[in-house]
């Protein structure tokens, strides 16, 4: 996979930016609770900002109430931010583009966005794994869509929707090739409660978006069938490394796996009980189907098609990664839980 060329190389999480608010509209695509929470913050910040959905009775609601009452109600829209259903006009009224869109409807965005992007517009995303059928990074199903020339960015990092929604403090990380770019970003989300950092470290800030939900997966599992605290530490430090080995494998920096956007964004979705990913493999363990337990949830589980994305892309490049195997073997092949437990603890001993 190609690597994006880098500034001067620094630790990637450790550059805090200015809190001062851009004024350039942003547009921001898919009216999801965090296509929605991060419209909210923008708008909150004093950044002027359009919602664009696929779901025109669900902006019509958003427009009408000021307040995403599927997805985030206790989350009223600030002033700044404005409902538009129109797709080409959204994006036209804008500088910056944010795709909030599930991974896969990323690409389809993308052609979507392209023959509308006029000349200094730039793109952004906060959409999480791999292509699927490809085992791309988003950055590069973006390069391969948009072309070298549109500055690209994505956001990432230890964060809820609903809790942004709420104003609660918060820390993420906007990572892209163009430092410019990133700190224009990072300035226009921060404010009181909300503290953007920068990274050149766009390959690593993906990966650990990507890998993060097979691990909640996993740890959901694990406390769903009564393993105890000891399993579910053991699981978050060595599917840290798997993430960290696959990472570095594709061309990040090993330091980006310490900071928010990878080892904050594992903690918190493999120990709370707001992340998807963490409740679908409760169910898991409750006997659920894999069918059965998302329409439990209700909502997309990254986790289940990233097991598949993972399992391949680590496969292709000979990285290591056994509990991501295992997840991939409980939800694609049908493996009992004990079994895929004794695969991994009867492993041989190896130096950690």
């Amino acid at each position: 996979m190609s690597t994006p060329t880098a500034g001067p190389r620094a630790d990637s999480e450790a550059r805090p930016v200015p809190l001062a608010p851009a004024r350039a509209p942003v547009a921001v695509l898919g009216s999801g609770s965090w296509g929605t929470a991060l419209a909210i913050q923008f708008a909150r910040a004093g950044r002027p900002t359009l919602l664009w959905g696929r779901d025109a009775a669900l902006l019509a609601t958003c427009a009408s109430e000021r307040r995403n009452a599927r997805y985030l109600p206790d989350a009223p829209f600030p002033e700044g931010l404005v409902v538009e259903p129109d797709f080409a006009r959204a994006v036209g009224r804008a500088v910056d583009v944010l795709v909030a869109v599930p991974s896969h409807a990323f690409r389809e965005t993308l052609v979507r966005l392209k023959p509308l992007l006029g000349p200094g517009q730039r793109v952004a995303w906060a959409t999480k794994g791999f292509e699927l059928d490809t085992g791309r990074l988003p950055h590069e199903v973006a390069r391969e869509v948009l072309g070298e020339g549109v500055p690209v960015a994505v956001l990432s990092g230890p964060t809820f929707a609903k809790e942004v929604g709420r104003g609660l403090p918060t820390a993420m990380t906007v990572a892209s090739p163009d430092e410019a770019f990133a700190a224009e970003l990072a300035v226009s989300l921060s404010g009181q409660n909300f503290r953007a950092y920068t990274s050149p470290d766009i390959v690593g800030v993906e990966v650990g978006g990507a890998v993060k939900n097979v691990l909640a997966i996993a740890t959901g599992i694990a406390d769903g069938m009564g393993y105890g605290a000891n399993t579910r530490i053991a699981l978050i430090t060595r599917g840290l490394a798997e993430m960290t080995r696959l990472g570095v494998q594709l061309g990040a920096r090993e330091s980006t796996f310490m900071g928010l956007a990878a080892l904050g964004d594992l903690v918190l979705t493999c120990t709370d009980d707001q992340s998807r990913n963490r409740r679908f493999g409760l169910a898991i363990a409750r006997g659920h189907t894999a069918e059965e337990a998302m329409r439990e949830i209700g909502q997309v589980v990254e986790g289940v098609q990233a097991a598949r994305a993972v399992r391949t892309v680590a496969r292709q490049h000979g990285v290591e990664m056994p509990i991501a195997e295992q997840v991939y073997a409980i939800l694609h092949e049908g493996r009992p839980v004990p079994e895929a437990v004794r695969a991994l603890m009867g492993r041989g001993l190896k130096r950690e």
